[in-house]
């Protein structure tokens, strides 16, 4: 199993374990994020150490290459010298380099192969866990507003409960008895404790004043002749009962 597989496998666990714990979507979400992440850093490593050991048989094989050709280079000096024995064992040592660079390239070739698979796949999972967050605020912004909705449609559900509204209509009723209470009480203090007989005299006065208003309001209305006419009877007999007086004075 690859190291992509294995992290895979992992990531599958750890999310049956959180959510056969029933736990809340939101943590659930930012849990599995974390987990991805600390496996991409695992992941990150391992991947370096296969980049490593590529670059490590990249630089053997050249090794072994520049001594092969180092040592093709001193067979040919002992040609020139004439030395053919030498050159001899300087082809023979070329081709021990020969074949060990060979074997170092067919390694380093394998290596390369999987080291290039490694960053191919280590891109892909980085690249699924940044749309996993994505993914994860885009849950958790849904989640939030069915929460929303969801303790709405509850309270409006209390608000269509008839004990809510009953309990509204007890207090009312409750205030209005108090306030009946206290207007009681005020009167009966100000029947007690309070002038009467200013009280008379402010009646009095009101009386008055609403008398006046309707007599402005007939002579606005030309009524007001009757009443001058009542006054100048008035004043007629006052004066007749003066004259009887002066002369019941004379008979004596």
């Amino acid at each position: 199993m690859g190291i992509l597989g294995r992290i895979s496998t992992l990531l599958k666990a750890n999310l049956n374990d959180l959510i056969s714990k029933a736990e809340d979507p939101e943590k659930i979400l930012t849990q599995l994020i974390l987990d991805m992440k600390e496996q991409l850093i695992a992941a990150k490593k391992q991947v370096a150490v296969s980049i490593a050991d590529e670059k490590r048989l990249k630089k053997q094989l050249e090794g072994e290459l520049h001594k092969a050709r180092e040592w093709e280079k001193k067979a040919m000096m002992a040609v020139r010298a004439g030395r053919d024995d030498l050159a001899g064992e300087a082809l023979s040592r070329k081709s021990e380099h020969d074949s060990l660079a060979a074997e170092y390239k067919a390694h380093w070739e394998a290596q390369k192969s999987a080291a290039d698979k490694l960053r191919s796949s280590l891109r892909q999972l980085n690249s699924k866990i940044e749309e996993a967050s994505r993914r994860k605020n885009l849950l958790i912004a849904r989640q939030r507003r069915a929460e929303a909705q969801k303790t709405i449609q509850e309270t409006m559900g209390g608000l269509n409960d008839t004990s809510a509204f009953d309990t509204f209509d007890r207090m009312a009723e409750k205030i209005d008895q108090m306030e009946a209470e206290a207007d009681a009480a005020a009167e009966l203090a100000e029947g007690f404790n309070g002038d009467q007989l200013a009280s008379k005299f402010d009646d009095l006065e009101q009386d008055h004043g609403a008398n006046e208003a309707l007599m402005a309001l007939k002579a606005k209305m030309g009524m007001s002749a009757p009443a001058k006419e009542e006054k100048f009877e008035f004043e007629e007999q006052e004066q007749s009962v003066q004259s009887r007086g002066s002369w019941d004075t004379e008979d004596f």
